[in-house]
């Protein structure tokens, strides 16, 4: 490419623009905050240097001295939100709203502020009724997922799944996995109280908006075996196995029930053990050990035991070892058996627990929903040590 020589005059024209330009913008900022409150510059400050009681005073003598600062009263709303003073910024949120120099865009501004506020501070009720005022406007997607957030609170699912299906198509599929365990927990309520047939309906539609949900499964299978099918029960928890094969320690003990009532233990422990050396888990373990135990006898559960924490050497497996040596130990050696187990058992109990992978939250019993974060799902079933035997 040839290079043009007016291409050097270009040059010295872009940069004088560009120097105009920004004279110019220096200008207009230097005009605009010599019009600011010199305290509102010292509040800034503070923020700055993370200072934020001595920023709230600042901005409170600003709005003082200048009761039409519109941005300011929302800078100090929310700092009061921040630090727990709901009540505060309630009232400032509220007495913007109140105003009649207003713009429509402002408004909206101020209420979505004053339904975070009244969510802060647990009033659901209120900021419900804001939130909907907001639905429509353009702030609809905001209210919509502040609503979901409520209702799922309010443990409401029937609106909650609507509020999820009138999110747009590309929210919708982010909360696939959520809407199925809001028709499951449905589905719970609906067999508590022997309504079957609407329990179906939400474990239907629950698998249609993820095919995946092993909850949904487990329930189908629950509701099988409440209506005396055990063979479609085992079909519905089988099916566990490709939709996400860590849960199955879940429906370890459902499955051996229904075979029991079947009279085929043996074949129910066949299931387990193939289970168990494809996925190996401590609760599989300790399922196929009592069934183990009760079906060959205590040296049978033993050798079951051993030849697992041969292969995954964890405290928890040595526990249950333990556990299983007493059965079989001579009555000289069992005192110190139990004086073993005992410092074992004692140490499992404080490291082992449930994880949440969104927010780390531990727990000594499984939740669909954690109880922290109120994440879906984010508690793998199985349990987790700070560290486990193996070099």
């Amino acid at each position: 490419m040839e290079f043009e020589l007016w291409w050097l005059l270009a040059f010295p024209l872009f940069f004088a623009l560009g120097w105009l330009a920004a004279r110019v913008d220096i200008k207009h900022l230097v005009k605009e905050s010599r019009a600011l409150p010199r305290t509102y510059l010292t509040g800034l400050n503070f923020l700055l240097n993370e200072q934020p009681d001595k920023a709230i005073d600042a901005f409170i003598e600003a709005v003082k001295i200048d009761n039409q600062t519109v941005e300011l009263h929302f800078a100090l709303g929310s700092l009061f939100r921040r630090r727990g003073e709901t009540d505060r910024a309630i009232r400032m949120h509220q007495n913007l709203i109140d105003r009649d120099d207003l713009s429509d865009e402002q408004r909206l501004q101020a209420l979505s502020e004053l339904g975070l506020d009244f969510l802060k501070a647990g009033l659901l009720d209120r900021a419900e009724a804001v939130f909907v005022q907001l639905r429509g406007s353009r702030l609809n997607d905001f209210a919509l997922k502040n609503l979901l957030d409520i209702y799922q609170q309010e443990k409401d699912w029937r609106k909650a799944i609507d509020i999820a299906i009138a999110l747009p198509d590309h929210e919708s599929v982010l909360w696939e996995k959520e809407v199925a365990n809001f028709h499951c927990e449905l589905a719970s309520a609906d067999m508590a109280n022997s309504r079957f047939d609407e329990a179906m309906t939400s474990i239907q539609r629950a698998l249609e908006m993820n095919r995946k949900s092993v909850r949904a499964s487990m329930l189908l299978g629950d509701l099988y075996a409440a209506r005396g099918d055990d063979r479609a029960a085992l079909e519905a928890w089988k099916k566990v196995e490709s939709q996400n094969p860590v849960y199955l320690a879940l429906v370890a003990e459902r499955l051996m029930d229904a075979y029991r009532r079947l009279g085929e233990l043996e074949q129910g422990m066949q299931l387990l053990r193939s289970y168990l050396d494809q996925y190996s888990s401590l609760d599989l373990l300790d399922a196929l050990f009592q069934w183990e135990l009760q079906k060959e006898g205590a040296q049978a559960a033993y050798h079951l035991v051993r030849d697992e924490l041969r292969r995954n050497p964890t405290l928890l497996g040595l526990d249950k070892l333990l556990e299983a040596a007493l059965l079989t130990a001579p009555a000289a050696q069992r005192t110190d058996i139990e004086l073993v187990k005992g410092l074992v058992h004692g140490h499992t109990r404080r490291v082992a627990r449930y994880r949440c992978d969104a927010c780390g939250f531990k727990a000594r019993q499984f939740y669909w929903r954690c109880p922290a974060c109120g994440g879906w799902e984010t508690y793998p079933p199985k349990r987790t040590e700070e560290f486990d035997l193996a070099p």
